[in-house]
Formats: structure tokens, sequence, C-alpha cells
């Protein structure tokens, strides 16, 4: 199989909406997507055993709603919102972290949106009580949108609403400043939302910022850009072959492990593999 073959691989050349989804951001796409709809044509028995609420989570022992709160939401808007964070900053974090720890990155954060929901009621910061619910994936995508920022904070981003541009790092304080002043200002009626987010970034910023918290050496830097689309018509010589089967295990590696967990060899063979694609177009 070939670097072409690899969808996770491709530069915009074919493989639609999803060809750039790396393989746990597809997953997560696609089980908040249909428990959503499963949940609303049942009628909402998900969102009552699944919904965070610290009466129900902690002195009712139902300690699954630290995880099972995160895959379900309120509304179409609520849903899009949070999945569109996921679909376009999703991928740039797996790549980063590999698969196995992204997973428990990202459920990590949200959980840690739950937590400090939970902090903020116990301190009377917040107004709603025990049974308040707290739902949405956003804590967990919140995580993420920190995480890029710590990693590459001059990355540009251009936003839809409002449609200006920014650095990771000015959007990241522009989550921060509006998620605190929610919560202090009483505004907006979504407190428990936004203390929500606020776990979710905190945890977010500490575990990129120490990632050896994870298991991982610090110092880590994100992959670099696909390489190249290469012709599946063009005849391979054994040497293409064997090259690009050592690729393709050097590709598995960091989808399992991450970036950071390639060898100085490793490296070497992608960037070689990189650099004859280009001479070979």
């Amino acid at each position: 199989m070939g670097l072409a073959e690899r969808e996770y691989q491709r530069s915009g050349h074919g493989g639609g909406f999803m060809s750039r989804l790396t393989p746990v951001v597809k997953w997560l796409l696609i089980s908040n997507v249909a428990v959503f709809f499963i949940d609303m044509f049942a009628g909402h028995p998900l969102l009552r055993i699944g919904t965070f609420a610290i009466q129900t989570a902690l002195f009712e022992f139902r300690f699954w709603q630290f995880a099972t709160f995160q895959f379900l939401h309120g509304s179409v808007g609520h849903l899009l919102f949070n999945m569109i964070g996921l679909y376009f900053f999703g991928p740039w974090m797996e790549r980063w972290w590999g698969s196995r720890k992204f997973i428990i990155f990202y459920l990590l954060c949200g959980a840690a949106g739950a937590v400090f929901f939970t902090l903020l009621t116990f301190l009377n910061i917040l107004p709603d009580g025990l049974k308040s619910g707290l739902i949405g994936a956003s804590a967990g995508i919140y995580g993420i949108f920190i995480g890029v920022a710590v990693i590459a904070p001059d990355l540009r981003v251009a936003l839809l609403f409002p449609p200006i541009e920014l650095s990771m790092r000015q959007l990241a304080i522009a989550l921060l400043v509006i998620a605190t002043g929610a919560i202090v200002l009483s505004l907006g009626g979504n407190e428990g939302g936004e203390a929500g987010h606020l776990g979710g970034a905190v945890l977010g910023y500490f575990l990129v910022r120490y990632p050896n918290l994870m298991g991982r050496a610090a110092g880590s830097r994100p992959p670099r850009a696909p390489m190249p689309f290469e012709s599946k018509l063009r005849p391979r010589s054994d040497v293409l072959k064997q090259r690009d089967d050592a690729v393709d295990l050097i590709l598995d590696k960091i989808s399992r492990e991450g970036f950071q967990s390639l060898t100085a060899d490793e490296r070497e063979v992608l960037r070689k593999a990189s650099e004859n694609q280009n001479s070979e177009r």
C-alpha cells in the first residue's frame, strides 16, 4: 500500500468530506451524531440516564455520567457547533498525541469539565444546584482548542462568525475570557456550560504543556504537512515498493503513538520519501 492509498495522508485529492479525518475523530463524529438522533427518535432515554448532574453522578453513584454526558446534545445547533470544532481541530491534536493517547486526552478533558462544574457549584459560584444537568462535547473540544494553542500559538484560524482571522493564541484567550466573563457576570444563562468549557481548557493546557503526565516526552512538535499525492497508475520498482512498505509501518506508528514516538532514523525515512515524491511528480 502506497502513501496515496492512505486517506489520512492525502492532500486534497479526492476522498470527500471525511477523508481528512483521523480514526478517533471520525469515530467521535459518527458516535455523537448517531447518539443524538437515536436519542431524539427514542424519546430521550439517553439524556435521562447519561446527563451529568452532581446529585446523580456523585450521591447516587452514577459515575459513568462523567463520560456519557460528553456524547449528548440538547439541539442540532449545539451538536453542530461542537462537531465543527472537533472536525477542524481534532485531527491536528490526534496526530500530535497519537490515537490511543488522544482519546484518553479528549475524555479526560471532558470529565474535567464536569469536575470544574462540580467545584464551582460547591463554592456557590454557579446558581443552579446539585440537580442541574451538564451535556455536550464542548469541554473535551475546549481542551483540544487550548492544546493546539499551546503547541502552535501562531497558527492562523479564519472564523466564520465573526468573519475575522486570529492566531490560535488569540482565539484561546478570547474563548477563556468569554467563558470566565459569562460565569462571573452571570451572562447568557449558560454558566454551567461555560464552567465545563473552562474545566476542559485548564486540563487540556496542563496535559499538553506537561505531556509527561500522560507518558509522553516533552518538547513534542506537530508532524509536517501531508505528503503529496502519488498516482496509483505509476509503475513501481522494487525499490519504491520497499520504501513504501517502510513508510507504511512508520505511518501506522504515528497513528498509534504520535509523531514524537518516531526515532531519528524513521523521521529521516519520511523526509526522504517526501523529497522523492516531490522529485517524481
